[in-house]
């Protein structure tokens, strides 16, 4: 599969204050923004070959009425059964160009057209994370650094749907990601190997455990 993982994020609520779990850790912080158009803003935490984000929903009637409402952000920050995960996927070379799942085309205000996004058309599956492709993205030479929180070796998302659809199918098929059934919406993040062989559960505050 010619697909690998970009960054994921979790929606989290307004100001992801919850981010500072990861802080504390010693885990560095890049810069935050809003999301003009999308009524979304964000925090950030980025690593040699992937990114994790705290998402939240700054304007709901922006995100109700803007052209990223497709997306349902306000529903899902509503209701703590949908999932609050989005995995965002980019292609490895230049050889496949083609879309990797059905799905439709997202243009916000913050990016020139035509750097678009496609939505994979589960997006309307609330209890299933969101999936986007991004098209516009040249394949990444990838530095994978060893230590602690240098690098994302994989990431494991779990869902309550119990038949993956089509879209969560071909995603799980991406380099260091993969999505199973849980009993509830769940995010592991492995770092650098869990070479230190330490973790940290940041539930009930968070759906995340990482192991490092």
């Amino acid at each position: 599969m010619n697909l690998e993982l970009d960054h994921v994020f979790i929606i989290v609520q307004p100001q992801g204050k919850v981010a500072d779990l990861l802080t504390a850790l010693g885990i560095a912080e890049s810069f935050g923004r809003d999301h003009q158009g999308q009524g979304t803003s964000n925090r950030r935490f980025v690593f040699s070959n992937a990114m994790l984000e705290f998402l939240w929903v700054r304007d709901s009637q922006e995100a109700i009425h803007g052209p990223g409402n497709g997306l349902q952000f306000t529903e899902r920050a509503a209701d703590n059964t949908c999932s609050p995960f989005g995995i965002i996927l980019n292609r490895k070379d230049k050889i496949t160009e083609e879309m990797p799942f059905p799905g439709w085309s997202y243009q916000p205000d913050y990016f020139e057209a035509p750097m678009a996004f496609h939505v994979g058309i589960n997006a309307e599956k609330l209890h299933e994370p969101l999936c986007i492709y991004l098209p516009f993205m040249e394949p990444k030479a990838r530095n994978v650094e060893a230590g602690v929180f240098r690098s994302i070796s994989h990431i494991k998302i779990h869902t309550t749907t119990t038949e993956l659809s089509d879209v969560l199918t071909v995603s799980d098929k991406a380099d260091r990601l993969s999505i199973v059934y849980g009993d509830q919406h769940l995010m592991e993040i492995t770092f650098d190997e869990h070479q230190s062989s330490s973790f940290k559960d940041f539930r009930p505050d968070l759906p995340l455990i990482i192991y490092w």
